[in-house]
C-alpha cells in the first residue's frame, strides 16, 4: 500500500480518543482502569509523555497530550500503554483476540480558551453518560488530579497545563476550571459535541487554517467551518497508520491509528 509521510507538528496539543474492541466494556473493572493509569504513568516516566488531561471509562479513553520535541514519544507511549493493558487483560481472562479497536482518533486543539473547553468536555464524559452527577465522583480521570495536584505519581504536567491554558498561576487555572465545570453542569452544558472527537483540528479560524496548511495534501478537500470564535477542520476522516518494524510511520486516508493483532502498534 502506498504511504505518505507521517504528519508531525512540534508543540501541538492532541486530543486522542480510543475505544475498546466492538465497544465492549473491557475496562468495566476498576482494576483494569487503574492498570491503564499505571501504564500511563510509566509512559510519562519512560518517554517523557506530556499529559494535560485524561479519563478512562468502561469502554473508551480520552488523552490530552502535547507533541513535544520528539516525534516518537506519543507512538511509543501508546504502544506501551495499550499493548500492556490489552495483554494483561487477555492473560488474566484467558482471552484471545483484539482488545482495542483497530484505530484511534486525534484532534489538534488550540491552546488557551479552546484548550480549556476541551478539558471541560473530557471531564464531563461520565456526567454526560449519566454515570455520575459530577466528574469528581469518577476516580479514573484528570478532574480530581487537576483540583488536587499530587506530589507523588502525578500524571498531569501542571505547570505546562497552566501555561498552555493561558493563566499566570496554577491556582487561577484551578479555580477557573472548577467554575467552568460547575457552570456546564448547572446550565445543561454536558451534551456531546462531535467537534472535539471527530475533527482534525479545533480552535480559532487562524489556527484551523494554519493546521490545514501544515497538513498540506493530507487536508485536501477538507473544509474549515464554524462561527464566532470556534472553528473546526472536519474530516471524511484523516488517519495515521503504523507498521511495526518501520521507522517512518505514515498518514493514511483516515485519521486512525492501527493496531497489530493482540499487541498494540502505536501511532502518532
Amino acid at each position: 500500500m502506498a504511504r505518505a509521510k507521517r504528519h508531525y507538528i512540534p508543540g501541538q496539543i492532541w486530543h486522542i480518543t480510543h475505544r475498546r474492541h466492538k465497544r465492549d466494556f473491557l475496562l468495566g473493572f476498576v482494576r483494569d482502569r487503574r492498570n491503564f493509569l499505571q501504564w500511563l504513568l510509566e509512559a510519562k516516566r519512560r518517554y517523557g509523555l506530556v499529559i494535560l488531561n485524561y479519563i478512562v471509562t468502561s469502554n473508551h479513553i480520552h488523552l490530552l497530550v502535547v507533541d513535544d520535541s520528539d516525534r516518537e514519544v506519543i507512538p511509543k507511549s501508546i504502544q506501551l500503554i495499550a499493548g500492556r493493558t490489552g495483554q494483561e487483560y487477555n492473560q488474566r481472562k484467558n482471552r484471545k483476540g483484539a482488545y482495542w479497536e483497530d484505530r484511534y482518533h486525534a484532534t489538534a486543539i488550540e491552546s488557551g480558551e479552546h484548550l480549556l473547553r476541551c478539558i471541560i468536555y473530557i471531564d464531563l464524559n461520565m456526567t454526560r453518560a449519566g454515570k455520575v452527577h459530577h466528574p469528581e465522583e469518577w476516580h479514573h480521570s484528570g478532574y480530581r488530579e487537576i483540583q488536587q495536584p499530587r506530589r507523588k505519581h502525578a500524571l498531569i504536567a501542571y505547570d505546562r497545563l497552566q501555561a498552555l491554558a493561558g493563566f499566570n498561576s496554577y491556582e487561577a487555572f484551578r479555580m477557573q476550571h472548577k467554575a467552568w465545570v460547575s457552570d456546564a453542569i448547572s446550565n445543561a452544558g454536558t451534551e456531546r459535541d462531535s467537534k472535539w472527537t471527530r475533527s482534525i483540528a479545533v480552535g480559532s479560524k487562524e489556527f484551523v487554517e494554519q493546521t490545514k496548511a501544515e497538513l498540506g495534501i493530507q487536508a485536501k478537500g477538507r473544509k474549515v467551518s464554524g462561527r464566532g470564535d470556534v472553528f473546526q477542520l472536519r474530516e471524511s476522516v484523516v488517519a495515521y497508520n503504523v507498521d511495526s518494524g518501520t521507522k517512518n510511520n505514515v498518514i493514511e486516508p483516515q485519521n486512525a491509528y492501527f493496531w497489530n493483532k493482540d499487541e498494540v502498534i502505536a501511532i502518532r
